[in-house]
């Protein structure tokens, strides 16, 4: 680890630069799940945004969509479940749907437990001027807590109960409702490479897709053994965050797929789409740059201490992800996106105060946990970790006491 001469921004002080390879191109580092480099320097997801616009043939691939939901339309209870947390993509997703094919759909909503105030007025909204049906659930809080610290302790990904549950209890209302076509959003190949654009095959968002990284490697049934032996929970607890029998799914002849993987994905134009045509708006979130990514992440009241969590393990976090997206699509100078990171990306997020009397632990215990998770080559430096500034909501978060 070197130190980068002069100081920075905000913050005032000499900091860190984590000495990681990192891509030529957009600058995320070796530590970043599924990279690879070439003989040039440049990572296989700048190589697959190469290929996503300019080889795939995005007409055949919205004709191919279209011919999809006239397939289901009309045959069954609803003619799709739209997956729906309310951030910018799957708001988009369901304008989309709704405006450009004029379907009819569920909209399933599963509330992790962190929805901010924002976000919840943007719901209400678009729920109203789409003119959809929504089915909102909401798991067990003393579950979803005790769910948090067995990810933390066992992954450094306190998440777990989110990404199963956001992913798995849309099936299970497919069952319910019978109704066989799910639309998601984003597919995962615009910013890691689980799957490839150069595959030039459509991702679908199935069994294999959740055990493969949305479990994090971790099943329901895995959770409760070890959570049994000092948690008293009812087996049913944990059913939402159980992928459904592949056999009911088969049945149903399901396809569930990623609006994304039929249209070029575009966050920034998507976003400005929402808000220009239903009003939809974005928000701050901790240490990333003010004004900048506003549509970016605004669903999660303790997203600041999962992007702390990763800059802790693998020594970045979002304002790397979002430069490097802006950078692959030469809406930022290089230099620019090193100062963004350099300037905000080593920050204590409020959040973790409330996010550690949740877990009940302390944060000696929180950053003993983290660093049994560190992805070398990368080591974290503490002593270079400053505080991060409160967003306007924080004080209207859910406290336990």
């Amino acid at each position: 680890m070197t130190e980068l001469s002069g100081s920075i921004g905000a913050v005032g002080r000499q900091l860190p630069v984590i000495d990681l390879v990192r891509c030529a191109r957009c600058g995320l580092p070796e530590t970043y799940e599924t990279i690879e480099f070439d003989p040039a320097g440049v990572c296989n997801i700048c190589r697959q945004k190469e290929f996503r616009d300019d080889q795939i043939d995005w007409e055949a691939r919205g004709s191919q969509f279209a011919a999809l939901v006239e397939e289901y339309r009309g045959k069954y209870e609803y003619d799709c479940i739209i997956p729906f947390s309310g951030g910018k993509d799957s708001t988009y997703t369901l304008y989309h749907m709704v405006k450009r094919f004029g379907i009819k759909p569920l909209v399933v909503q599963f509330n992790h437990g962190f929805m901010r105030p924002t976000l919840l007025k943007n719901n209400e909204r678009t729920f109203r001027q789409l003119g959809v049906e929504v089915l909102t659930f909401t798991p067990n809080w003393k579950v979803v807590k005790r769910l948090m610290l067995e990810a933390l302790i066992r992954k450094g990904d306190f998440c777990w109960h989110c990404h199963t549950g956001i992913y798995s209890y849309p099936m299970h209302v497919a069952l319910k409702y019978n109704t066989p076509l799910i639309v998601w959003g984003e597919p995962s190949s615009e910013y890691t490479a689980y799957y490839d654009y150069r595959d030039d095959a459509i991702e679908e968002v199935d069994e294999t897709r959740f055990n493969r990284f949305i479990n994090l490697g971790i099943t329901a049934e895995d959770m409760a053994g070890m959570i049994s032996s000092d948690f008293d929970f009812d087996p049913r607890d944990l059913a939402p965050f159980t992928y459904p029998p592949v056999r009911d799914l088969r049945r149903l002849k399901y396809r569930s797929v990623c609006l994304g993987s039929f249209i070029p994905w575009d966050t920034r134009n998507q976003a400005q789409t929402i808000e220009s045509e239903l009003g939809w708006e974005g928000d701050e979130v901790e240490n990333m740059p003010p004004g900048l990514y506003r549509y970016e992440k605004i669903e999660c009241y303790v997203q600041g201490v999962r992007d702390y969590i990763k800059f802790l393990k693998r020594g970045y976090h979002r304002v790397t992800q979002m430069t490097a997206l802006d950078l692959r699509n030469g809406r930022i100078e290089k230099a620019d996106a090193d100062r963004l990171v350099r300037e905000f990306e080593n920050r204590r997020p409020p959040s973790l105060d409330i996010f550690l009397e949740y877990l009940g632990i302390s944060e000696e215990e929180f950053n003993s946990i983290v660093l049994k998770t560190v992805v070398p080559p990368h080591q974290p430096d503490f002593d270079a970790i400053t505080a991060g500034d409160k967003t306007w909501d924080f004080d209207l978060w859910y406290r336990e006491r």
